[in-house]
């Protein structure tokens, strides 16, 4: 599942291409993803300029003066740029037809699970951040409003793992599976531990790590597991220096000990139990 750094690998992508430009067609080639798509949307975007491409957790915003266009990659979505006149492939679901100064170019969304969406919220309706699908999602990871701090403030009464609130997403936003287990190995936290008995340094600890490793993944293109792949068709890397996600049974790279696989939620975790206390 594509998880921040992906995205916003995607979001840097594909802003070159969209920003400024005029929406010429949108093509729908089902009803829907998880949703359906928004009744109209031909009518809501055609003729339109594209303000700027935007950003929130995992949500892809494409602003326009009347509302903004979000968008979510699911479990297996991927957007590409494209030459007008490629004909679509199974699981291409949906189109965004531009106009620039190089002429015309395709957004097109590829998502084979069809757990993505592309939803529109109008300002009519309200300010975006009170979106349904956005208004309970924390600070951002890489905002000046993510430190150590925060994390110990929130957590002073939450008793569930630390690995299970990262994931949550309501305190910040973001930490999927694999960031959170290569965040909690730098910072040297168990995984099982409550986090409301992790302490004002250890947290300080994890907030630098989880920065440092976003943006490292962010720099080295995301991660490549099953589905993701960047708006230029190529692979991410970030996944040649796991430390410890997907290496269960390998030597730990730090102290050799052979790294754990647990599940948490209905999600595998992977630690170190010599590193990480």
């Amino acid at each position: 599942m594509p998880e921040l750094p992906e995205v916003e690998v995607t979001r840097r992508g594909v802003a070159p291409h969209l920003e400024g430009r005029i929406v010429e067609h949108v093509i729908c080639r089902r009803e829907g993803l998880r949703w359906p798509f928004p009744p109209g949307l031909s009518a809501l975007l055609e003729g339109r300029r594209i303000l700027d491409i935007g950003r929130r957790g995992k949500y892809l915003l494409i602003n326009f003066e009347h509302g903004t266009l979000i968008i979510h990659l699911g479990m297996s979505g991927h957007l590409r740029v494209l030459p007008p006149g490629i004909e679509p492939r199974t699981h291409d679901h949906f189109d965004l037809v531009v106009d620039g100064p190089e002429g015309r170019q395709v957004l097109r969304l590829n998502d084979p699970r069809r757990f993505g969406a592309v939803l529109w919220h109008a300002n009519e309706d309200g300010p975006l951040p009170e979106h349904v699908l956005l208004r309970g999602l924390g600070v951002e990871p890489l905002a000046d409003g993510f430190d150590g701090a925060l994390l110990f403030r929130e957590t002073r009464r939450r008793s569930a793992p630390i690995k299970q609130v990262l994931l949550a997403g309501d305190i910040v936003v973001g930490v999927g599976n694999i960031y959170a287990c290569e965040s909690l190995f730098r910072a040297g936290i168990n995984p099982k531990t409550a986090a409301s008995r992790i302490s004002r340094a250890r947290y300080d600890r994890l907030a630098e790590a989880i920065r440092v490793i976003l943006a490292e993944a962010i720099v080295q293109g995301g991660s490549t597991l099953r589905d993701f792949i960047a708006v230029n068709g190529q692979s991410g890397y970030f996944q040649q220096t796991y430390f410890v996600y997907d290496r269960a049974g390998v030597p730990c790279r730090q102290c050799a000990v052979p790294v754990r696989q647990i599940k948490q939620g209905q999600r595998s975790t992977f630690y170190c139990a010599q590193c990480q206390r």
